[in-house]
């Protein structure tokens, strides 16, 4: 069978190795722990599911328009105005299968053949092989732990050249949970103004901050510059939706509109009654995100000084369940990278977690503290023998 060219220059995914081995060991009776997991480990709420059974109840189970219901569109653009005064209009706002499929058709949307994309590393897995599909070339830019693994205008306006057309951004940061400043994020939206580069602002996570951090977004800049910049949002995190599939974007028009017909020739419509439980979410009480945001504030500092007293240079994170450690003065002659290192850890402590070259950055290790305190405690003392040994 032929293979069309542009799956050949995708890179498989460098978790792959590590995922086989616990599938492995699982069927050994091995019993496995996963840091690794990129969800919360708490239950849809209860009036969201309610309002999905209504609607299956009701017979909504039918195709809807592409973009989304009109109601849950009104309630994305309303959303932005809840939470940072920012006016919106129901037809800046398109639902689509998670985070992932809005980055997809918005990166299809507004890349040609050539054009480059800069995106800050560490990054979430999947925006380099997206940037890969819509024929563009994704232009790494280095962060460092020391600086939390936020970039600066001075490192992107080193990374600009006259082919750079789109800058993606990620706040909170998976894999990191850093989060930028309004004043930073600010900056660099003057920066992209300027030099007439697209920002791609994956604020997925935003409701995901520790006090005494604030949330920072570009609603309010993507108030006066539609033109300039899209936000990217969903419900898998903030409302443990993950299965769900339920993620949007805030864009100009005529942005919204190219990417329904991406999606109009792909998926078309989210799935109904997802629309609407997701519509009883975004209009109803937030009391969840405090109640998940207590517990895994906890269990950051667990884990973030479990992690230190290994000697490991890690950043406190404001934001999302993730932590991300300079791991490299640990890797050895057998596990000289980080996904090696995974696998060793994996095999020898019990505990799954990403290497760091998933994300960009082979120095380190991606740690999930989306599991209750005593499994956090206990798996991160086996991986620290591992390290220490």
């Amino acid at each position: 069978m032929r293979i069309s060219d542009r799956l050949s220059r995708l890179k498989p995914s460098a978790t792959l190795a590590v995922n086989t081995k616990a599938q492995e060991l699982r069927a050994q009776g091995r019993e496995i722990v996963s840091l690794a997991v990129g969800q919360p480990d708490f239950g849809t709420p209860k009036h969201v599911s309610d309002a999905a059974k209504a609607a299956l109840d009701e017979g909504f189970t039918r195709y809807t328009p592409v973009p989304g219901i009109p109601e849950l569109r009104e309630a994305v653009a309303a959303y932005y105005g809840r939470f940072y005064g920012a006016t919106a209009k129901a037809d800046n706002a398109i639902v689509s299968n998670g985070g992932k499929q809005v980055l997809y058709n918005l990166l299809m949307a507004l890349v040609n053949p050539g054009d480059e994309v800069l995106v800050p590393a560490p990054y979430w897995v999947s925006y380099p092989a997206m940037i890969e599909l819509a024929e563009g070339r994704c232009v790494t830019v280095p962060t460092d732990a020391e600086h939390d693994f936020l970039v600066t205008v001075e490192q992107l306006e080193a990374a600009r050249t006259d082919r750079t057309r789109v800058l993606i951004l990620n706040s909170p940061s998976n894999p990191t949970g850093c989060c930028y400043t309004q004043d930073q994020l600010d900056q660099i939206a003057q920066w992209a103004l300027k030099h007439d580069v697209f920002i791609i602002s994956d604020e997925v996570y935003d409701r995901l901050v520790y006090a005494p951090a604030k949330p920072a977004t570009l609603a309010k800049f993507w108030e006066t510059h539609p033109e300039s910049c899209a936000l990217v949002g969903a419900l898998s995190k903030s409302f443990c939706m993950t299965g769900w599939r339920i993620g949007w974007a805030l864009a100009a028009d005529d942005l919204v509109k190219a990417m329904g017909k991406i999606q109009g020739q792909s998926t078309s419509n989210v799935s109904s009654f997802s629309q609407k439980a997701a519509t009883v979410a975004l209009n109803g009480s937030w009391d969840i995100v405090d109640e998940m945001k207590v517990a895994f504030l906890r269990r950051r500092d667990i884990a973030h000084e479990i992690i230190t007293s290994w000697g490991a240079v890690c950043p406190k994170p404001d934001g999302a369940f993730y932590l991300f450690p300079v791991l490299d003065r640990f890797y050895t002659d057998d596990a000289p990278d980080s996904a090696t290192m995974c696998t060793k850890i994996l095999e020898q402590a019990g505990v799954a977690l990403v290497p760091g070259s998933a994300f960009g950055d082979d120095r380190c290790i991606r740690f999930s503290y989306a599991v209750d305190d005593d499994t956090l405690r206990s798996a991160l003392e086996a991986v620290g023998n591992v390290l220490m040994k």
